[in-house]
């Protein structure tokens, strides 16, 4: 039985969701309300692995599995063999494991165990560093610089997992948003994942920056300021090698890039609507969500 809410990628959207871990290890951030209702832990393996069997009994055919919830990589090594085993015993179609993990946990389990786990089956990290730049990491608690968010995405890749990256638009507000934009560009190309999306930050209820904006005390950038910043984002990236994305239902340009190739036409298309101000070529608010 989940414990909601659950949150996965996109990309888990047909995945079987196992939930490891209740909440998220760090629980700080100023701008996510997705685990304040819950209090992390981890769940006895034994239930995991009772769910794992009884989804080999009634639901056959699982190709994915989704490790929940919001850093399931925060969980013991021996209690992620253990899942990860039964997974690969009881559930033998399954051609990838997914979870999501933090620049903490990435790097306490270190490159030998994480290549533990991708040879138990583990196949892809989402990993969330949001910006490049030290400065609103600091803003907004993330709990980690740059520089750590960095070793921990290569450690993912040294160890032969793929890695999915997230950054936020918007993140350091009107006044830091060009500075954020151009590191969180740098950051991606040093970084070198698999995938990156970037996504638009929205203010959610029950968060510090929910009330920062309504006090008047953060401006966030409007669509145009927005747009602006995947520009500064995208004229940092050079060098950036393979997709990235800022298709997400949040964002008012949606974008299925692969770079290099596709770079310098997006940027073209980015310049063109910021200059013709062409409201047509946006998603319309009502039809924006997380």
């Amino acid at each position: 039985m989940l414990e909601e809410p659950v949150f996965r990628p996109p990309s888990e959207a047909r995945s079987l969701i196992l939930q490891l871990t209740v909440g998220c290890s760090w629980n700080r951030c100023t701008y996510c309300g997705m685990y304040r209702t819950k209090r992390f832990r981890v769940r006895p393996v034994e239930d995991v692995v009772a769910e794992i069997r009884g989804a080999a009994r009634y639901l056959p055919g699982v190709r994915r599995v989704f490790l929940a919830d919001g850093d399931a990589l925060a969980a013991p090594a021996e209690a992620l063999e253990a899942v990860l085993g039964a997974i690969r015993n009881e559930l033998p179609e399954v051609t990838r494991v997914g979870l999501y993990g933090d620049a903490r946990s990435i790097l306490r389990h270190g490159e030998a165990g994480l290549q533990r786990l991708r040879e138990l089956g583990l196949g892809i990290v989402y990993f969330g560093p949001e910006s490049g730049d030290d400065a609103t990491l600091r803003a907004v608690r993330k709990g980690a610089t740059a520089a750590r968010q960095l070793e921990a995405a290569r450690t993912v890749t040294a160890a032969g997992v793929r890695l999915s990256v997230m950054v936020l638009l918007g993140l350091a507000g009107v006044d830091g948003s060009e500075r954020h934009a151009r590191a969180t560009g740098r950051f991606l190309v040093e970084a070198a994942p698999s995938w990156a999306a970037a996504l638009t930050v929205t203010p959610v209820p029950g968060t510090e920056l929910f009330d920062a904006v309504r006090e008047g005390r953060f401006r966030l950038p409007d669509r145009w300021g927005m747009l602006r910043e995947l520009l500064w984002m995208l004229e940092s990236m050079e060098g950036y090698r393979g997709p990235f994305h800022a298709n997400h239902a949040s964002n008012y340009l949606p974008l299925k890039l692969r770079l290099p190739a596709d770079r310098e036409p997006a940027m073209a298309l980015i310049r063109h609507v910021l200059e013709t101000r062409d409201e047509t070529r946006l998603v319309p608010e009502w039809a924006r969500g997380l």
